[in-house]
């Protein structure tokens, strides 16, 4: 099994340094300090330019929570048709509905839009209100990835929904490993978990 270690950065500098250091894929963000948001146009031109691993883009138009307003949601569409247009790999975004449900509706959409980019729902799965349903609904959706802690800080304390996420999203979609997976830890992590993907900040040491 080829396993991906999708690294994190906020800046093209980073991105070069993890691919240097072994990440074979990216997701390209900016304010990691709030969880990321979408990066600079710029930033997303020269590492497609200069990286020769997938890129993943997060469309996140600020930081906090994951209830998003029409003006938000507009904001991320036109952000979806800019990475589709360059194009990059895929890209990575999370919608919930007041209630902590995954916004079903918005979701649809952003995922027809994307097309035939690829889609990653992001770690706002992990507020959501019934996790293993949400897998399954986003199963049904067709996105290609879901990122996860399993609902906690950490992959370590969330390795029984971990792999209960992984058993219901095969073989349609995968779970991408995440929460505090560095590359100290990651052969402990990958005996506990087996995924075939993998995400950290620091992944590989870079």
């Amino acid at each position: 099994m080829n396993i991906v270690k999708e690294v994190c950065v906020e800046s093209f500098d980073e991105a070069i340094r993890a691919v240097g250091a072994g990440a074979t894929r990216i997701e390209l963000c900016e304010n990691l300090s709030v969880g990321g948001t979408t990066p600079s146009y710029g930033t997303i031109r020269r590492c497609l330019d200069k990286l020769s691993v997938p890129v993943m883009v997060m469309i996140r138009p600020r930081g906090g929570n994951f209830i998003y307003s029409q003006d938000e949601f507009e904001i991320m569409q036109e952000d979806i048709l800019l990475c589709k247009e360059l194009p990059v790999t895929g890209v990575v975004f999370g919608l919930l509905d007041e209630k902590g449900n995954i916004d079903e509706m918005r979701t649809r959409l952003l995922v027809q839009l994307a097309r035939p980019i690829q889609v990653t729902f992001h770690k706002a799965i992990d507020k959501a209100a019934n996790i293993l349903e949400s897998v399954a609904l986003l199963k049904e959706i067709g996105v290609e990835r879901i990122l996860s802690s399993g609902g906690k800080p950490t992959a370590f304390e969330g390795r029984e929904t971990l792999n209960r996420m992984i058993e219901l999203a095969s073989p349609q979609l995968s779970i991408i490993v995440a929460g505090k997976v560095d590359h100290e830890n990651f052969e402990e992590i990958r005996k506990i978990i087996p995924s075939s993907e993998y995400h950290g900040r620091r992944l590989v040491p870079f």
